[in-house]
């Protein structure tokens, strides 16, 4: 999936370094070595239901479709949204929907998820996320304040969220909405 095409277009020479590159409201896409280690935490399967948790410009997305069946992403900016849904719309990606909304309240309406990504920070995992993951789910999130984080992996077990091992240390904005950081 070429990430050129993700990525605002004054900065596609430096689609294919391993960095983070800056897109509007003060985010950032994450690195490419960073998204393919979340990503493959998943250990997705083709059947699999996804849920995302900050569609930025829509490449994680894109690659998430192309793992598993069915994607949802919620972006908290309409402008993202509207970029990523043209993104991938652009590189034939049809199994992914991308809604505007809160993200830590997740999508109730669609769960359960098989998999659930946060690419964004806080504490813990927000309460709905947890709820709606099924169970033999796995959730990734980056787990700290925003900017010093470890990014881990749950697993939803016997009825509850449990972690199961941290994948790696980053660096991630906050999530922000009523089950995380408040504006």
């Amino acid at each position: 999936m070429p990430r050129a095409g993700f990525v605002p277009p004054d900065l596609a020479r430096l689609a294919y370094d391993d960095s983070p590159l800056p897109i509007p409201h003060d985010q950032v896409t994450t690195q490419p070595s960073l998204v393919a280690r979340m990503v493959e935490a998943l250990s997705l399967t083709p059947s699999d239901r996804v849920l995302e948790i900050g569609t930025g410009f829509g490449w994680q997305t894109a690659l998430l479709a192309r793992l598993a069946n069915e994607v949802w992403s919620v972006e908290r900016w309409d402008d993202l949204a509207r970029t990523a849904r043209a993104n991938l719309e652009s590189h034939s990606i049809e199994n992914a929907t991308v809604l505007v909304g809160d993200g830590s309240c997740g999508l109730p309406g669609h769960a359960p998820y098989d998999a659930i990504l946060v690419a964004a920070a806080f504490p813990q995992v927000p309460a709905p996320l947890a709820e709606q993951l099924g169970e033999g789910g796995r959730l990734v999130q980056p787990i700290g304040p925003g900017g010093l984080d470890e990014v881990v992996l749950f697993e939803r077990r016997g009825g509850s969220l449990a972690p199961s091992r941290v994948i790696t240390g980053a660096h991630f904005v906050r999530l922000y909405g009523e089950h995380g950081y408040e504006r």
